[in-house]
């Protein structure tokens, strides 16, 4: 089997409308298979079918108005994305997702209350999010995209655009096993990305309690966050 660091990238992004993966619904989504030649994107908006809250507007851009107006049905939406996931996944792909365990637990979430099978189906996931907090754990500064993208010198042409922070989320992929050779040398990116994210999760529990904070927002899941039994 080849070296992960050869397969072929599908690189996907959502926008939503809120921050718990479980309760959020698509706004928009981009999924963009990079390999041999130009990326070949595929992007849709949805209809969510309640108000898009103002904050998540004004980060992505999508208000309630435009998304009645020109999304698409919002199941009909739903399958073709997932869809095209799965076929990528099927097809040998690896697929790049910044923080998967957001983006990957809406579409797992929004699958049981659709009245689809879970997220189970899935392959290779690339975490550039994991990796590098993972790979340089003592940098200071903010893990975002956007600041990401700033320390490695990779084009961000648009933020919070699903399209734009999928290719740069695929480029950054690509960069860091050039960056930290010890990647190309992994056999089992599935189980370390899981351990890493665990291990960050940890950490991120007791400093809270050492400030005397509690915080519901902790899962060591990865790269889907499963509802609570």
């Amino acid at each position: 089997m080849r070296n992960w660091t050869a397969r072929p990238i599908c690189a996907f992004d959502l926008e939503t409308t809120g921050r718990d993966p479980h309760s959020a619904r698509i706004v928009t989504a981009s999924v963009v298979t990079v390999d041999d030649g130009p990326p070949r994107p595929r992007n849709w908006i949805l209809d969510p079918g309640i108000e898009i809250p103002e904050d998540a507007s004004a980060v992505h851009g999508i208000s309630t108005g435009q998304a009645r107006t020109h999304g698409q049905d919002y199941a009909t939406g739903y399958r073709q994305i997932r869809e095209a996931l799965t076929g990528a996944w099927r097809a040998g792909y690896a697929v790049v997702a910044f923080n998967a365990a957001y983006d990957l637990t809406v579409l797992d979430a929004e699958a049981r209350r659709l009245g689809w099978p879970p997220l189970d189906d899935y392959g290779l996931v690339l975490d550039p999010y994991v990796i590098d907090r993972a790979l340089d754990p003592d940098r200071e500064g903010r893990r975002t995209l956007g600041a990401l993208c700033e320390h490695y010198g990779v084009e961000l042409a648009s933020a919070h655009h699903a399209e734009a922070d999928a290719l740069a989320a695929a480029t950054l992929a690509r960069l860091l096993p050039q960056r930290f050779p010890v990647l190309r040398e992994c056999d089992d990116m599935m189980g370390s990305q899981a351990a890493w994210h665990a291990r960050r999760q940890r950490d991120l529990v007791e400093y809270l309690h050492r400030e005397g904070r509690v915080t519901s927002d902790v899962d060591e899941q990865w790269p889907i966050r499963r509802p609570a039994a």
